[in-house]
């Protein structure tokens, strides 16, 4: 099987996209929607805003997104993202014990590069940006490292755009429900 995990709003998978004439074919990561879920087009539309303008070395690209109508006549959406081949933070930093063939370890450096990767992000997203983004949801499994090791920011779910001229604080207020995950999330 192609999965790679899954989450409240859907399921990614590990795809190939064929490359043009000549060019080599690419491995992708396919975040499929569950529809099931009332919040699940929604999320589709934050993370297809928050990162479809953004271009920084340490967030996740987005490839292409496909929004269709499946054979059944049910609404498909989908994200592709460049396909990250070490995976998420999390399972580097806390091992599966079932998977004692593949020992991983982050050295002090690895680390400590990775923490400057989220921070260059985070101060992007914020800063510099063509609009305001707080992503309310950094956490290890959303951070996924690249070939080599390069720490790249995803899952823009819960992503709140902000308008120019006014704070998170005040758009905050006004929205009602918590966001983020209970441990990571801003007190």
């Amino acid at each position: 099987t192609n999965l790679l995990g899954s989450g409240s709003f859907g399921s990614v998978y590990k795809g190939e996209l064929d490359g043009h004439a000549g060019e080599n074919s690419n491995l992708v990561a396919v975040n499929v929607l569950k529809h099931q879920t009332p919040k699940a087009p929604k999320s589709f539309t934050a993370k297809c805003k928050a990162l479809g303008n953004m271009r920084h070395r340490n967030l996740l690209k987005i490839v292409t997104v496909c929004s269709s109508i499946d054979t059944r006549g049910n609404e498909f959406k989908a994200i592709v993202y460049d396909f990250m081949p070490n995976g998420s933070l999390e399972g580097w930093l806390h091992l599966d014990t079932s998977d004692q063939a593949e020992q991983k370890y982050l050295n002090l450096h690895q680390r400590v590069t990775i923490l400057l990767d989220v921070a260059y992000a985070s101060d992007y997203l914020h800063c510099h940006g063509p609009a305001p983004v707080v992503h309310c949801d950094v956490k290890p499994s959303n951070v996924l490292l690249d070939g080599n090791m390069v720490a790249h920011v995803g899952d823009f779910g819960l992503a709140k755009i902000l308008n120019e001229g006014s704070s998170f604080l005040e758009q905050s207020t006004s929205s009602m429900g918590f966001r983020g995950t209970i441990g990571y999330a801003a007190p």
